[in-house]
C-alpha cells in the first residue's frame, strides 16, 4: 500500500513486514497531553465519528479540511495491533502531519488495552484514545464493542487500564445499551473510571441502525454526568446539528451523514452554501486522489466505489458507473462528462 512508504518507516514495526521504504520519513508532532476535549468544546463542535470501512486517513483529511473539530479512526483491534498485524496498524495510522486524531481501540482485555493505548500514543501521536463500546457487528461478539454494555464493570476496568497505559485523555463511545437502555448506569460508571468524554449513539446494539436515534435518552446522559457528552445518530444536515444541541450535549458526532457530504462540517461552522455541481465533482476527485496516494490506484479507487455515488445523490444515472469505476482516468472521464 502506498501510504506505507511514509508511515511504517516512522514506527518500530520491522520494515520487512511492508514494502521497501523509498521516501521521506514522516513523524507526527508530539501532542499536548491533557485537556484536549475541554479546549475543543468551549463551544459546541461537530466531530467525525468512527466508522469501520469509512474513516480512514483520506476521509479524515477531507472532514478536517471541511471543518470537523477532530476525527476518530476506524476501530483498531487492540490484540492484533499489539501483535504487529499490519491491518490493525493501518486502521489507526495518521496521514503525514494529521492534526486532532483520536485513535479508537477495540478489545476486552485490560492488559491488552493498556499496552495498546501506550503503543498507540507512541507511534500514532494522537490527541486522545477512545474505547469502542458501540460496535454491534456479530462477527466481533464477545470480544468487546457493544458486548461491553452487557458487563459494564468490565468496561470500567478497561478504562482504568487504558489510563494507566497512556498520558493522553481516554474517552468512550457507547450505545444506549445492549437490548435495553442502561446508558445512565454505564455513563456514570465510565465517569467514575476516569473518562474525559463520553459519546452516546442513541440506539441499542440490538437496533443496530434501525429506527430513530433516541435523543431524549442522550439528553438524560448529558444531564447525569459532569464530563462532556457528545450525541450521535441521524444528524445528516446542519439544521439537525443545531436542533440536537438543544438537548444539552457538548457537541455532536456525525457518521453516516458525512459520507459523500463533508460539507456538513463547514455548514455547521457557518458557511451555509450548498455545494455546487462543480464542487461536488472536485471533492469526489480529491477524495479519489487522496485514496490513490494512500492505497495505490488499484485498491484506492475500488475501495471508494461505495462512497463516490453518494457525492451525487441527485444524479442517480451516474451511480451504476461510479460503483464500477476502476481508475482515476475513468473517474475523470465519467465526471468530466457529467
Amino acid at each position: 500500500m502506498a501510504w506505507n512508504r511514509h508511515f511504517w518507516a516512522a514506527t518500530d514495526v520491522p520494515r520487512t513486514s511492508c514494502m521497501a521504504y523509498t521516501g521521506q520519513v514522516v513523524v507526527a508532532e508530539p501532542t499536548t497531553l491533557t485537556g484536549f476535549y475541554a479546549r475543543m468544546l468551549r463551544v459546541p463542535r461537530a466531530v467525525l465519528a468512527p466508522m469501520a470501512g469509512y474513516t480512514d486517513a483520506p476521509f479524515r483529511r477531507l472532514a478536517w479540511e471541511h471543518g470537523a473539530a477532530w476525527t476518530v479512526s476506524e476501530m483498531v483491534l487492540a490484540r492484533g495491533f499489539l501483535a504487529g498485524e499490519r491491518k490493525s496498524t493501518e486502521l489507526g495510522a495518521p496521514y503525514p502531519g494529521e492534526p486532532n486524531l483520536v485513535v479508537q481501540l477495540f478489545g476486552d482485555d485490560p492488559e491488552v488495552l493498556r499496552d495498546a493505548a501506550a503503543r498507540a500514543e507512541a507511534i500514532f501521536s494522537p490527541v486522545a484514545i477512545d474505547l469502542n463500546m458501540g460496535c454491534p457487528a456479530p462477527k466481533l461478539a464477545g470480544r468487546g464493542g457493544a458486548c461491553l454494555l452487557q458487563t459494564p464493570e468490565r468496561a470500567f476496568d478497561l478504562v482504568r487500564a487504558m489510563r494507566q497505559g497512556t498520558r493522553l485523555e481516554v474517552s468512550a463511545k457507547i450505545r444506549l445499551g445492549w437490548d435495553e437502555d442502561r446508558s445512565l448506569e454505564v455513563a456514570q460508571g465510565l465517569e467514575a473510571a476516569g473518562v474525559a468524554l463520553i459519546t452516546v449513539h442513541g440506539r441499542t446494539s440490538e437496533q443496530r441502525y434501525q429506527g430513530q436515534a433516541d435523543w431524549e435518552a442522550i439528553a438524560k446522559v448529558a444531564q447525569s454526568v459532569k464530563v462532556p457528552v457528545l450525541g450521535c445518530g441521524d444528524v445528516t444536515q446542519a439544521e439537525h446539528f443545531f436542533k440536537r444541541l438543544q438537548t444539552g450535549v457538548a457537541g455532536i458526532m456525525i457518521g453516516r451523514g458525512a459520507v459523500g457530504n463533508p460539507w456538513i462540517f463547514r455548514q455547521i461552522a457557518g458557511d451555509n452554501r450548498d455545494p455546487s455541481e462543480l464542487e461536488r465533482i472536485q471533492t469526489a476527485l480529491r477524495h479519489a486522489q487522496l485514496n490513490v496516494q494512500w492505497y495505490g490506484e488499484f485498491h484506492g479507487v475500488r475501495q471508494l466505489r461505495k462512497v463516490l455515488y453518494r457525492y451525487f445523490p441527485h444524479r442517480p444515472e451516474l451511480h451504476p458507473a461510479l460503483k464500477q469505476v476502476s481508475t482515476l482516468e475513468e473517474l475523470h472521464a465519467l465526471l468530466g462528462g457529467a
